[in-house]
């Protein structure tokens, strides 16, 4: 059976991943990729070091993102959403977002645009390496569909 996502099974299954796709378009060009991602119920936030993905989503900040949750082939869950880019500016809104980036993958983190302070656990932007840049999405509209197979008694 096939059918559409009510919101709280979308909020769900937005919950529920960390590893998404953002899909942006600049200069002529669309570029999808991966990404590590946080959903706090309203945004999608994330972290990137400044390249490609970076660059086009300053020139146009309408973005596509989209997550799937897949058990086989009959039995999946797939959300897309639209929204607007966020660049976090300023040290304080940087570490607020790294902080609700951390909260949920801090056993998942193996990065190097992000650490920690050995006492205080507090995230900081590495500013000697690599510049981190703190984004969020601004969720406008959003879809779910799923596929459940049903199962014959």
């Amino acid at each position: 059976m096939l059918g559409s996502l009510t919101k709280t099974q979308i909020d769900h299954v937005l919950h529920s991943q960390v590893l998404g796709r953002i899909g942006c378009y600049a200069d002529g060009k669309v570029f999808i990729v991966p990404i590590t991602y946080v959903f706090d119920g309203e945004y999608i936030y994330a972290h990137s070091k400044e390249g490609m993905k970076i660059n086009m989503m300053r020139k146009n900040r309408k973005v596509c993102f989209e997550v799937d949750v897949v058990e086989n082939m009959a039995n999946w869950r797939s959300v897309v959403l639209w929204g607007e880019y966020e660049e976090l500016d300023g040290v304080l809104s940087q570490e607020k977002g790294l902080k609700i980036i951390m909260e949920k993958l801090v056993p998942l983190i193996a990065s190097q645009t992000l650490r920690y302070e050995d006492q205080s656990m507090r995230p900081q932007v590495v500013e000697k390496q690599l510049k981190s840049i703190v984004y969020r999405i601004k969720i406008e509209e959003q879809t779910g569909r799923y596929e459940k197979q049903e199962k014959n008694c």
